[in-house]
């Protein structure tokens, strides 16, 4: 039988460092923090990648 995997904080960490562009629920969250549209999002997310940094500061503009 195998050992379950535990669970450490560095996943969840790395996790918050991306928006995933295809997860509606991501692009809802940062579209209403940015003040932005899902639209925009999503375009950000397919021009400069998906750090969540980069997508903000391509929002922001």
């Amino acid at each position: 039988m195998a050992a379950a995997k535990k669970k450490t904080a560095r996943g969840r960490k790395q996790d918050r460092t991306r928006v995933a562009g295809g997860q509606d629920y991501e692009v809802s969250y940062e579209s209403k923090k940015t003040g932005r549209s899902a639209a925009a999002v999503k375009k950000a997310v397919r021009k400069v990648g998906n750090s969540r940094k980069r997508v903000e500061k391509r929002l922001a503009r």
